[in-house]
């Protein structure tokens, strides 16, 4: 590597742990205050560096723009995919990493259920990698729904006051079960409980024969960009069993937000696998 680059990256790195003065900076990279003064000028003609009015030197805006451009730029399913393989290993139930799309959600990854056999009751072909299901009707898309700026949240359950078609899609969808919710007041109040606990559960909501929970994955805002959901048909795990395994799911969300640049927050992380992570302030 260039002596050059070198030290100006040294430099940027000692930037990260707090702003310093062109005599810190030196000392740092150990060379003379000149050849620095070279360095954090053209750092900062770049956007790289900015110097403060007490003179010292910070990361400048350009830095984070462009870390932020690299963030936006991950792959989510490539980066969830080893951690809904555990999950799935572990367990042996069905682990999909959905997103939402409008009124529904979009599933971008599955890892099939280890069954000796599905059955009728499985559900199959309908979550396959590529298709869509309501989001009133299913974990995944009720986190994903809760976490909506209000405004955005207001227009959905607004639509659904709509035709069932707008609520609860029809179109290659199973028909709507005995457990789905229909009035938008009450998938109103179920999903500020949602966000409040930060998880959700689908009881036989979008498929009569299966049962699901699911929690988000924190993007670079702190907001949910995508979910991890668990799913079993009824007649291998109930939602109170299910709901055995959330400190297991909260954990791999909060890992997958890590390593995705999020901002994760502790839950039972701390307890379940030792990761301590900074609290993220809630949004108002």
């Amino acid at each position: 590597m260039s002596q050059t680059v070198d030290r100006a990256l040294t430099i940027l790195a000692s930037l990260g742990e707090g702003p310093a003065s062109l005599e810190q900076a030196a000392s740092r990279i150990g060379v003379h205050k000149s050849t620095a003064l070279r360095l954090l000028r053209t750092l900062q003609e770049h956007g790289f560096v900015t110097r403060q009015s007490d003179q010292r030197y910070r990361l400048g805006g350009r830095l984070f723009s462009l870390a932020h451009q690299a963030l936006e730029g991950i792959d989510i399913r490539q980066v969830a995919a080893p951690y809904l393989a555990v999950l799935n290993e572990r367990y042996g139930h069905t682990v999909h990493l959905s997103v939402l799309e409008g009124d529904e959600v979009l599933y971008l990854d599955k890892v099939e259920a280890r069954y000796p056999e599905h059955g009728r009751s499985w559900l199959g072909e309908e979550s396959r990698i590529g298709r869509r299901a309501p989001a009133a009707a299913t974990a995944a898309g009720k986190v994903l729904l809760a976490d909506l700026p209000a405004d955005r949240l207001a227009a959905f359950l607004a639509e659904a006051e709509l035709p069932a078609s707008a609520f609860l899609a029809e179109a290659e969808l199973p028909a709507r079960t005995p457990q789905s919710i229909r009035d938008p007041e009450e998938l109103r109040t179920e999903l500020a409980d949602v966000r409040q606990r930060g998880w959700a559960v689908d009881q036989a909501e979008y498929h009569e024969s299966v049962n699901c929970i699911a929690a988000p994955i924190a993007g670079t805002e702190g907001t949910a960009i995508a979910a991890c959901s668990i799913s079993a048909p009824v007649r291998v795990a109930s939602v109170v069993e299910l709901s055995k395994l959330l400190p297991e799911l909260l954990c791999t969300v909060e890992a997958i937000s890590l390593a995705y640049g999020g901002s994760p927050t502790p839950r039972w992380c701390e307890n379940r696998c030792g990761a301590k992570h900074a609290v993220r302030a809630g949004r108002a």
